[in-house]
């Protein structure tokens, strides 16, 4: 009984972490991290020069960043803030995925044409594989078989077999991929293409295209909507699109692929994050610095948080 009652004590007594957003900051070299309770940057940690991508490992005590020109991903303690090491990302890191196995990074190195895989504890890399000309978007099944990497020059989705670590089949996009999804249990792949202005949809056991959707907002130049980032509700019947810099998100109908409503957020959104219930999602506006938050169930910009200069990346960092 004092045993139990000790160990209550103690759970108790442990302190609590907030949930949050983290944001990183392209010109600042910084992440602002945002409270999700108050929506106020608590803190704002330096990192190497212009972090772009950041993912948590799955129980979240590291946090892995691209700091693009710096040529490195680092990772860093949430806690303190502490850059524990650095991981050898190859040349210009912009977006990675975290594979399943919570071990092995697939890094998009834009200069070199190369995806990169890292072995986050030997701190080694594993493999480079050659893909199109300016890599950037990263994803990878839910089964982690497959992961796709895609090129902004080449116009292109780049599948690779992560046992073989080869590439097994190359399919056109528009203009400009710079993001990648897999949607509905990893049976389609969603593709966006910024100056295409579109999001392709492949399914992933043929390869084969099976739809495009294309954005209009009304009182906005075609060539200013551009789709970036896109982030789906947990029974995936909805998406959220980063248009650019129409300053809008689109919100898409999963099943018909048809645009059902836009949203006025900040300037040039980039990318997005969800809250962990995802009733709050997290715009992130580089040319207007700030973060937009949107709720999810009303489709209405509730708030602007101010953030750093440049804001690209975001990530979720759970609370206990």
């Amino acid at each position: 009984m004092r045993l139990a009652v000790s160990l209550l004590a103690l759970a108790l007594a442990a302190p609590l972490s907030a949930e949050e957003i983290w944001v990183t900051n392209e010109k600042d070299d910084t992440i602002s991290v945002i409270d999700v309770a108050t929506l106020e940057v608590v803190r704002t940690i330096p990192t190497g020069e212009r972090p772009r991508g950041i993912t948590f490992s799955k129980d979240h005590s590291r946090v892995y960043i691209c700091a693009s020109d710096s040529d490195t991903v680092q990772v860093m303690d949430p806690e303190t803030g502490e850059i524990l090491h650095d991981l050898p990302s190859g040349e210009d890191p912009e977006q990675f995925v975290l594979h399943p196995n919570d071990r092995h990074l697939y890094i998009a190195n834009e200069d070199d044409a190369i995806t990169t895989v890292v072995d986050t504890e030997t701190r080694r890399v594993i493999a480079q594989i050659d893909v199109g000309i300016e890599p950037e978007g990263m994803a990878v099944s839910p089964d982690g078989k497959i992961v796709i990497t895609t090129s902004e020059t080449t116009n292109m989705a780049h599948w690779i077999d992560t046992e073989t670590r080869e590439l097994f089949a190359n399919t056109l996009v528009d203009s400009r991929p710079r993001h990648a999804e897999f949607v509905h249990g990893g049976t389609e792949l969603w593709v966006s293409s910024e100056i295409g202005g579109t999001i392709t949809v492949f399914d992933v056991a043929s390869q084969a295209e099976k739809a495009k959707i294309a954005f209009e907002v009304r009182g906005v130049h075609p060539d200013r909507v551009q789709p970036v980032g896109f982030r789906l509700t947990a029974d995936e019947k909805t998406a959220f699109v980063a248009l650019g810099p129409s300053n809008h998100v689109a919100v898409v109908d999963t099943a018909t692929y048809e645009v059902q409503d836009y949203i006025l957020v900040g300037r040039r959104v980039w990318h997005m994050e969800f809250n962990t219930d995802k009733s709050l999602l997290f715009t992130t506006n580089g040319v207007s610095g700030d973060v937009t938050v949107i709720d999810v169930a009303r489709r209405e910009a509730i708030k602007t948080i101010k953030v750093g200069r440049f804001p690209w990346g975001a990530a979720l960092r759970p609370g206990t």
